[in-house]
């Protein structure tokens, strides 16, 4: 862990953030933390704002109101190093077809500015922890949907970040595929101390101990672990809760 990041439990703050699509309210107001060594979900139906969110601390997108920071540098004015403690997974993925696993990730060590030796450890480290390192050969349209997903949380890691993104990784992949990209990343959390914002809209990829933040229309409706959540919504159930804070808002 870097020693900036260990002065503070915050991984990320956000506080107080707005952002507007042609006058209409994308995000009202959204402020939240993530600590270090937790895995935060985020859960909200399309249309949420999830997306727009991960846009504005990747700094995608630039934002007037409100204020982020990764592990105490504000992106905006600090921008370098806020974003070199950050590692994300898109949506849509951002591999090279035509590159093999191995070329796409030493490409992305070398616009870390990390050595070549150094960078094939760090390589075959997390291509070994996601069962990977046997292809490193094999170019990327030869992979499935799963696999290319394996290789994008690696490379996401490979700089050794604090905050991990994560918008919607598992969609479109078969249940054993997302199974083990959930118990991987849930692992990273409790035996590496990574802090982990992960965008869904599936139940089943909440743990027990997961904090968790319900976004509806551009708006935090709760957060807090599942148990909190239940006992604010007196509901039995996650699926419950989820469909009670998301329904009846104004539009």
């Amino acid at each position: 862990m870097r020693e900036h990041s260990l002065k503070s439990l915050e991984a990320l703050s956000v506080d107080s953030l707005g952002f507007s699509y042609a006058g209409k309210k994308a995000l009202d107001n959204v402020s939240f933390k993530v600590n270090q060594s937790e895995c935060t979900v985020l859960l909200g139906p399309n249309g949420a704002g999830k997306s727009t969110l991960f846009s504005l601390i990747t700094r995608l997108y630039d934002s007037r109101e409100g204020k982020i920071q990764l592990c105490g540098y504000d992106v905006k004015t600090q921008t370098q190093q806020a974003l070199q403690r950050l590692g994300v997974v898109f949506q849509q993925t951002t591999l090279d077809m035509d590159l093999t696993v191995m070329q796409n990730l030493r490409y992305h060590t070398a616009l870390h500015g990390i050595g070549r030796k150094q960078a094939d450890q760090h390589i075959q480290q997390e291509l070994e922890r996601l069962e990977m390192y046997d292809r490193r050969s094999e170019k990327v349209r030869q992979l499935n949907g799963g696999h290319r997903r394996r290789v994008e949380i690696a490379r996401a890691l490979l700089h050794q970040p604090s905050l991990l993104l994560l918008d919607e990784p598992t969609v479109g992949l078969d249940i054993p595929s997302r199974q083990s990209i959930v118990q991987h990343v849930h692992r990273l959390v409790s035996e590496q101390g990574l802090a982990v914002l992960w965008a869904t809209h599936l139940m089943d990829e909440i743990y027990p101990q997961d904090q968790v933040i319900v976004l509806h229309q551009g708006q935090v409706r709760q957060t807090g672990c599942i148990e909190e959540i239940l006992k604010t919504t007196q509901t039995s159930n996650i699926d419950d809760a989820f469909k009670q804070l998301t329904q009846g808002a104004k539009q």
